[in-house]
């Protein structure tokens, strides 16, 4: 069984998002309160660290779109699955994750998709997860069944319920 490394959202892109987001909007950042006001983000997954939101930290709700700038580096050409869609992200610089390998805020029992994509980012297919009290382990045989199909060049891992990005895995260096 391969280990897969989870990648947050890039420092370059990070400084865009900061100023307009991928549907165009500048960024609105609040602060994270445990009441719910202005919104109860406390725990959600931040893509800029791969850790959950803790409640003071200055965040943002922006709209990202992995696809159209995994695209943009690569020179993929994913037409109609070019998508944005939500991720929070810290509102002003981070050191980005801190923690060992491993996959970012897990929750036992959670829905989660994992989308297979092609070295021109069209979507393969993907599979419905529901993430176990085993997580790394889980997410690492889901992996391999995604990378055991040679044209997976990436998989990404959003959550069924809002649809947003939780994390993206490319294919490890030096497999078929």
């Amino acid at each position: 069984m391969t280990h897969y490394s989870p990648l947050p959202i890039a420092p370059a892109a990070l400084k865009e998002l900061r100023d307009t987001d991928d549907s165009g909007r500048p960024m609105r950042p609040y602060t994270a309160r445990e009441d719910g006001v202005p919104v109860n983000c406390v725990g959600s997954p931040l893509r800029c660290c791969l850790r959950g939101i803790e409640p003071g930290e200055r965040v943002a709700l922006v709209s990202y779109a992995p696809l159209r700038r995994w695209a943009a580096e690569t020179g993929a050409e994913p037409g109609a699955y070019d998508e944005a869609g939500p991720v929070f992200i810290h509102a002003d610089d981070c050191e980005g994750p801190t923690e060992p390998r491993g996959y970012p805020v897990i929750r036992p029992g959670a829905l989660r998709t994992l989308r297979r994509y092609d070295a021109q980012g069209h979507i393969l297919g993907g599979r419905l997860f529901e993430i176990p009290e085993d997580a790394d382990t889980a997410f690492d045989r889901a992996f391999d069944e995604a990378f055991a199909d040679p044209e997976v060049a990436l998989v990404h891992v959003r959550a069924v319920e809002f649809g947003c990005l939780h994390f993206e895995v490319r294919r490890p260096e030096g497999r078929p």
